[in-house]
């Protein structure tokens, strides 16, 4: 989002950010869990004190207030999400999870079975958008594989760990890449080829680290864990794949994956046309946390930005920014620590979006490239964090049988990413040094 620059950008007008990072920190801590609090709660509550401590009239701030809310990109990452939503509850109902997993579960031989996890895990988290469900889906199956043969339980968790979070940094439906194009005001396919720069080298060098791992692994049975599996349950995520890297519409590529979603579920007699209404529904509402919490995000930053609140952060980190280089280490270094604080991905990247941009522009950068830069350093951090969902859930369904730091030690995929991104963005200028960074 643009807004007009303040004449006196001040400290005072970020205290309503910081109720809303506060009291999702706060009562996180307190209960020991960062998703007891709904998020949009958090948000009320700081829009609340904007209205009690800025000086406008109460019409004024209300008109602030909705015209954030209203905001077009706010309104455009808000009808992806429910089209997003719609496609993932479809997918579900139809038993694609499981197709992707059993599929590739069936052609893994027993001594790649370490990167074999990560890949699965990549392209679930791809495919559905969400680094949590593929961890809920093949964290089970991980465990099993370890207590089969002679595998590392902590090797084969860690390579779950990165690959879901490779994947969801890729997704073209993740929360994440919506919230970082819709602030960048880029394309998705475009941010996903420019991602791909500099998630794919990390990868693929996880890859060859885990192929030594799982050098003279061998499975004490002889038993098969996957189960029956239909390739055609995986179009779906093919197509919407597929569209989306050659540009087409966001909109168009949701609604064609909802609808050939639908008919493969109705020619599997997983469910009736009515019934896959409903479940495309039920899909909208699975939404509705990060719906309004965008919405009411996109309003709050509105009263923040009319009373100086945004213009006082880009002085801070202006003051520390001597390039185009240093100007993207601070985009990352802030999305990453408010997403220490808030152990939330997507609303870190909301949160910090409109600085962002403003960075972006002011400093000729690269919107793309940019959106890229917001989430890699967003997915680096919620990855590591002990108090992240994805984190939290490992350890969860390993039912006491890994630690933290095991497991944390063996997710190579984003300390190599983290490295691989630093020095992308550092060694880019010598590199090239005509001005790729240019819209």
């Amino acid at each position: 989002m643009a807004y007009p620059k303040q004449p006196t950008p001040g400290f005072k007008a970020l205290i309503p950010l910081f109720v809303f990072v506060f009291t999702f920190l706060g009562v996180g801590i307190h209960l020991n869990d960062f998703y007891a609090l709904p998020s949009p709660i958090a948000v009320i509550a700081g829009i609340m004190v904007a209205f009690i401590i800025f000086k406008q009239s109460i019409d004024s701030k209300i008109t602030t207030l909705l015209k954030g809310c209203g905001d077009e990109k706010i309104l455009t990452m808000c009808l992806i999400y429910l089209l997003a939503g719609a496609f993932a509850a479809i997918t579900e109902a139809t038993g694609s999870v499981d197709a992707i997993v059993n599929f590739g579960l069936d052609f893994i031989p027993i001594q790649y079975i370490y990167v074999g996890i990560f890949m699965i895990a990549s392209f679930l988290s791809v495919s559905t958008g969400t680094s949590v469900g593929a961890i809920v889906a093949l964290a089970p199956i991980v465990v099993g594989v370890a207590d089969k043969g002679n595998m590392s339980l902590s090797i084969l968790s860690g390579a779950l760990l990165g690959g879901a979070m490779f994947g969801d940094n890729l997704s073209l439906i993740s929360d994440t890449t919506i919230a970082a194009t819709q602030s960048l005001g880029c394309k998705m396919s475009d941010k996903f080829k420019q991602n791909i720069k500099i998630a794919l080298p990390a990868a693929l060098l996880t890859i060859i680290i885990l192929i030594f791992q799982g050098v003279g692994v061998k499975t004490q049975t002889s038993e098969v864990i996957t189960q029956d599996y239909s390739l055609i349950k995986i179009i779906p995520y093919l197509l919407v794949i597929g569209l989306s890297v050659v540009g087409v519409n966001v909109f168009v590529v949701l609604l064609l994956g909802v609808l050939a979603g639908g008919m493969v579920g109705i020619g599997y007699g997983d469910f009736s046309l009515l019934d896959s209404t409903k479940i495309a529904y039920s899909g909208f509402t699975n939404m509705t946390e990060i719906f309004l919490l965008s919405l009411l995000s996109g309003g709050l930053a509105a009263l923040v930005a009319k009373n100086g609140g945004i213009d006082y952060i880009l002085n801070k980190i202006k003051g520390f920014i001597k390039g185009k280089a240093s100007a993207q280490y601070g985009i990352g270094a802030l999305v990453a620590s408010v997403n220490a604080a808030i152990a939330n991905n997507t609303v870190s990247i909301i949160i910090v979006g409109s600085i962002a941009k403003t960075i972006n522009d002011d400093y000729h950068l690269d919107n793309k490239e940019t959106a890229s830069i917001l989430d890699i350093f967003a997915c680096i951090s919620q990855g590591l964090l002990p108090y992240g969902a994805q984190v939290l859930m490992i350890l969860s369904l390993s039912k006491g049988r890994l630690d933290y730091l095991d497991l944390i030690s063996n997710t190579w995929y984003l300390y190599i990413l983290l490295a691989w991104t630093l020095l992308y963005i550092g060694l880019k200028p010598v590199f090239f040094r005509k001005s790729t960074y240019l819209n």
